[in-house]
């Protein structure tokens, strides 16, 4: 009887080791969330690259790149949009400002007024673990914690952040990032929280002497307009017309607020055009990038003011969506959809480039 008695503890204390090694773990490498839409298989993301190489013409600005705005959706459907940004990349650390999906706003009581940011050690990459910057302890221990949340489990649930690293890791297989999310916030509120992370992006530039665009990049995370109707917004109906006049507003919005020269009212304007309208009596695209796209933009503004004296300016390299680009032709892929396209359920995308003269 002692003798099984022994046995018995010792499989207990054995289960509770590898529980706690497992937590420790899955607590140091940030797991894979979306392992349908992206591609983490390193030869197959070659061969997804060489195919995009072949299909997609980028023409180079003669402006330098410091910073874009990416779509996140499944490579499958926006790989050819996904291509003109990222080839263009090759810094060494790059910031990302991701979305808060309404699956961590559920699991997480919807926090709000925060920059999210995450523990992990390292990232899954296609190309092996990927590196975090040493700038994310800096923000987590000199920004305003008024300002800050730490979540894996938030980071863990959001994909708007992952879809960019195979792309990333591509071109540069020892990328560091530096992964935060950004939540509804006033934008009064935006603009203190903004400056103050640019600040100390800016002492970590200096510190290390970084070229910004070359060593030290930022993306913005964003999706456009989810039209039809399960995201219960389809104001211009479900056929044709309605289609084209909804692409056409994106395309508005782009044109006006973020190509050319990113000037302060721009921002603030988009902030009309995307994020919720308290009266309810505009309709309002569904951009699940509404508050990254606000928040990245004032924070790269103040950081190419503060380094090269000049202002920032958008360039779009390309526009499209799930009803009009349907699958790309990517044969014996492992990867698949997340989500129909039809009249009835589309979303819309983009990539632009953000460039100092």
């Amino acid at each position: 009887m002692m003798i099984k008695n022994s046995h018995r503890a010792f499989l207990l204390t054995f289960i509770a080791l590898l529980s706690s090694l497992c937590s420790i773990y899955s607590q140091s490498l940030r797991p894979i969330r979306d392992d349908v839409g992206f591609c983490w298989n390193a030869e197959e993301m070659n061969l997804f690259m060489n195919y995009l190489a072949s299909e997609v013409k980028v023409e180079k600005s003669t402006g330098k790149l410091i910073g874009g705005i990416s779509v996140h959706d499944d490579y499958l459907y926006a790989g050819k949009i996904y291509y003109p940004l990222f080839s263009q990349i090759r810094a060494k650390e790059v910031v990302i400002f991701g979305v808060t999906h309404g699956a961590v706003r559920k699991e997480l009581n919807d926090p709000k007024n925060v920059l999210i940011l995450d523990e992990h050690e390292k990232w899954i990459g296609p190309y092996g673990n990927v590196e975090i910057s040493p700038l994310r302890e800096i923000i987590k221990n000199k920004l305003d914690k008024n300002y800050i949340m730490v979540s894996n489990k938030a980071h863990q649930i959001e994909h708007s952040i992952e879809a960019l690293i195979p792309f990333l890791q591509y071109y540069n297989r020892d990328i560091k990032i530096i992964p935060i999310m950004v939540t509804q916030m006033p934008f009064e509120m935006m603009e203190d929280a903004s400056k103050k992370l640019a600040s100390l992006i800016l002492d970590y530039i200096k510190e290390n002497k970084l070229e910004v665009g070359k060593d030290i990049f930022f993306l913005i995370s964003n999706d456009a307009n989810h039209y039809g109707e399960d995201f219960n917004n389809s104001p211009y109906g479900l056929e044709a017309n309605a289609h084209k006049t909804a692409t056409d507003n994106d395309r508005r919005i782009i044109s006006e607020n973020l190509s050319g020269e990113i000037k302060a009212e721009r921002i603030v304007n988009l902030t009309k055009e995307l994020w919720p309208d308290p009266e309810g009596k505009r309709n309002i695209p569904v951009w699940c990038g509404r508050y990254p796209i606000v928040f990245g933009l004032l924070t790269i503004k103040e950081i190419a003011g503060k380094v090269y004296g000049e202002s920032v300016n958008g360039e779009l390299f390309g526009y499209s969506d799930t009803f009009t680009e349907k699958v790309l032709p990517f044969n014996n892929s492992s990867m698949g959809l997340t989500a129909p396209f039809s009249y009835r359920h589309w979303c819309g995308w983009f990539t632009l480039g953000l460039f100092v003269e």
